[in-house]
């Protein structure tokens, strides 16, 4: 569940828990506010694990993409993101590319990339999953949690809304 909420008031209520990443994100998703706990993938290029990541449970959980900020490759497509929304992911934070933009404006899934690129990525299975990631001067962890929204994404190690 994501209840309503302002990644200005939860700094302002709780900024000494949090941090504010201050790379500067689009939005792609049909949902603007997301939240969950933390899963990672780091990989260049290659899909696979991104994939393999949301045929799971996602339980309400947030999916930290660190692509390497490469603009050559989308790491998601529509397909996968429609699998996201499938086994209940909130959301998606590429640092990278995303493809079929214009689909996931219409999914109930939170996407943030750097930008889109409609050249498929590889599917070798390169990477890692579930590793502390770092980008936009922040390290995001898995098990930490996340909140975005138009202004921003914050992380913090302690949940600070309750839904």
């Amino acid at each position: 569940m994501n209840p309503s909420f302002s990644t200005c008031d939860l700094y302002d209520s709780y900024g000494d828990l949090c941090n504010s990443c201050d790379t500067q994100f689009k939005q792609y998703g049909g949902r603007r506010s997301f939240s969950g706990r933390i899963r990672t993938v780091k990989c260049l290029e290659d899909n696979l694990l991104l994939r393999r990541t949301l045929e799971t449970a996602g339980k309400g959980n947030v999916l930290i993409v660190d692509g390497s900020a490469s603009l050559r490759t989308a790491l998601m497509g529509d397909a996968i993101a429609g699998i996201g929304v499938q086994n209940g992911w909130s959301g998606v934070v590429i640092y990278g590319a995303i493809r079929d933009s214009q689909a996931m404006s219409d999914m109930n899934l939170g996407v943030k990339a750097l930008g889109s690129n409609p050249k498929k990525s590889a599917k070798q299975g390169s990477g890692s999953f579930d590793i502390p990631v770092s980008f936009g001067g922040i390290t995001f962890t898995p098990g930490d949690w996340v909140y975005s929204d138009e202004d921003g994404i914050l992380v913090s190690p302690k949940k600070l809304l309750e839904p």
